[in-house]
């Protein structure tokens, strides 16, 4: 069958070559050295095996974690911590699942005490890569109250936002935050706990640190339905303001267990280090439940700020079996001097949050003779497709649709298209719908019910399945653009940049870049009155208003602009030209 291959392949394809990292890169092998599975036997087992019962209740916290540490008591377990969090200066924290319950236990009861929260009241945690985070979420679990993460570069104006629409009644940040959470807080009218991790003590917050100390570790977990609503994740804000995808307590607490086993291949003996920001699902993913499903060591480094230097040594120094990060951060160390590091537990790395140059995937496998195993999958979902131990690495391919799910590629009547035509991605959730997705988006019927096509729940990304039943991934159908790991929407971009007198109009696209893969590159119709000032100026000046305006990683790297901009006769703007244009200049 011949392979329907749209031009934006073709581009990015191009856009790969040139992007090719530093050094020779060997041609990619035929046969690939084949590492065995710990939890199955090949790919053909994990669709016939996968099975899972869902109870009518189900708490993480009670059912797994709490099983973990009778299994840990029973000296059943590997004397491996659960928990394991080095800050980067020499301190440590590490946790048995015992520990971890008993401090978690007295987080839940700051939580239904001192901050007065019953089952379903909504917290937001807006924490770094700290302990508390971990105890947070866990808290959360016992007390069945809904979590509600959120990333520690989020500005005054995107957390009113976060506050207001979610109607959360407790606020859990760091002093870094604390004052911008102050400066909104009148306009929150169900806010009524704020909590703090600092050693210093604040006005009107609760000091987490010095309420430990005297909270009782006696609590009883709530007895939770596997339907009851666990945490909700803000999406990133493509054709609106982000929206609110809720995860119940199977969704995310059982359907994980598909990354844990089969994706991720982990065990009680391996010691798990994933990168994301905690403001994602995809720390829940794989900091949270993905691990502790499976018994494993959750390991977490504190990296205010993503150095090759400091990953490398982290590597080479604790005992990391399995590594998790994005493209991004693969591209960076590879370019990175690694001649000098040995990585003697590391056994399986993985990647997730945009496609992965395969350049980079051969770079990695000649430095460390490891595969780097690419997974996909959205906030709303489980892994939907992943490249799995045992089977062939197709250099850019997204893998096999994992046993969570029956994945599609579909026309746009929603008919099933063959191998090699190009359609949208689809995941089955008719006659029954799989636990491992999201239940809609909170408050927002129209939105949830624009993503069933037929029978199917459709992604919002376009690909093609090819004759082995590898799925490959082509272009996103709502203009997300994926920088370093972080998903980027347009629209919340552009509102920023419309607070600056000098733009009449924009529009932001993705732009090729040889370390982020893309990047961010804004297009300005200028306002008449600034037309003759001196553009070099004028550009720093959006990009600082950008930073302030929204999280700084959405400011756009590149501007350009324009006397007009393309539209439709309907008057939308035509991004998918100025994304070709982009694209085509490499």
């Amino acid at each position: 069958i011949l392979v329907l291959v749209t031009m934006e392949i073709l581009l990015r394809a191009k856009c790969f070559q040139r992007l090719a990292v530093p050094g020779s890169v060997r041609a990619v092998h035929k046969d690939y050295r084949i590492v065995t599975p710990q939890n199955f036997s090949n790919y053909e087992s994990i669709k016939q095996d996968f099975k899972l019962e869902v109870p009518e209740y189900f708490n993480f916290a009670k059912d797994v974690l709490d099983k973990w540490t009778n299994t840990e008591k029973a000296g059943k377990r590997p004397s491996n911590p659960a928990f394991w969090w080095v800050s980067g200066n020499g301190k440590e924290v590490r946790w048995s699942f015992e520990e971890l319950g008993s401090l978690s236990r007295k987080f839940a009861n700051i939580l239904a005490e001192a901050c007065a929260l019953q089952r379903g009241d909504r917290v937001i945690v807006i924490l770094p890569r700290i302990p508390e985070w971990w105890l947070a979420n866990i808290a959360c679990l016992r007390t069945g109250t809904v979590v509600i993460p959120g990333t520690t570069q989020l500005t005054q104006k995107d957390i009113l936002y976060r506050l207001q629409s979610s109607k959360a009644k407790c606020i859990i940040t760091n002093e870094v935050l604390a004052p911008a959470v102050d400066a909104v807080a009148s306009k929150c009218e169900n806010l009524h706990s704020k909590l703090i991790v600092s050693q210093k003590p604040r006005e009107g917050w609760g000091n987490l640190k010095e309420m430990m100390k005297h909270a009782s570790e006696n609590h009883t977990c709530v007895k939770t339905k596997h339907n009851e609503m666990m945490a909700i994740y803000f999406t990133s804000g493509t054709s609106g303001p982000p929206k609110m995808t809720g995860h119940t307590h199977s969704s995310f607490g059982l359907g994980l267990s598909v990354n844990g086993r089969f994706w991720l291949d982990l065990t009680p003996s391996d010691v798990m280090w994933n990168t994301s920001d905690t403001g994602w699902a995809k720390s829940a993913w794989s900091s949270v439940f993905s691990p502790w499903i499976q018994g494993a060591c959750v390991f977490a480094h504190y990296l205010p700020r993503f150095e090759p230097t400091s990953i490398l040594q982290t590597l080479s120094k604790f005992p990391i079996t399995v590594f998790c990060s994005a493209p991004t951060a693969y591209r960076m160390l590879v370019q990175s001097d690694m001649s000098s590091y040995k990585f003697k537990s590391l056994k399986h790395c993985v990647s997730a949050g945009e496609p992965i140059n395969p350049e980079v995937t051969e770079q990695w496998r000649n430095r460390t003779g490891l595969d780097i195993y690419e997974g996909y999958g959205q906030t709303e979902t489980v892994l939907i497709c992943g490249n799995f131990k045992g089977m062939k690495v197709k250099p850019g391919s997204m893998g096999k649709p994992s046993p969570a799910f029956d994945v599609k590629i579909l026309d746009v009547n929603g008919n099933v298209l063959p191998p090699g035509q190009e359609g949208d991605i689809g995941i089955q959730v008719l006659p029954t719908r799989p636990f491992g997705l999201f239940t809609h988006y909170v408050d927002n019927p129209t939105k949830t019910a624009s993503t069933l096509r037929g029978n199917f729940y459709i992604t919002g990304d376009r690909g093609y399945m090819d004759e082995d039943g590898y799925f490959w991934f082509v272009a996103r159908s709502d203009d997300i653009i994926l920088s370093s790991g972080y998903r980027i929407g347009p629209f919340e971009v552009e509102s920023a940049l419309i607070e600056h007198p000098a733009v009449a109009e924009s529009a932001v696209v993705s732009s090729p870049d040889p370390i982020r893969g893309e990047v961010v590159k804004a297009f300005i119709v200028l306002s008449p009155d600034y037309k003759s000032h001196d553009q070099e100026q004028l550009k720093k000046e959006i990009q600082e208003l950008v930073k302030k305006t929204t999280a700084p990683y959405k400011y756009p790297r590149k501007i350009e602009f324009i006397q007009e901009l393309p539209k439709t006769i309907s008057g939308k703007i035509k991004r998918n030209e100025l994304r070709k244009q982009e694209w085509e200049t490499i």
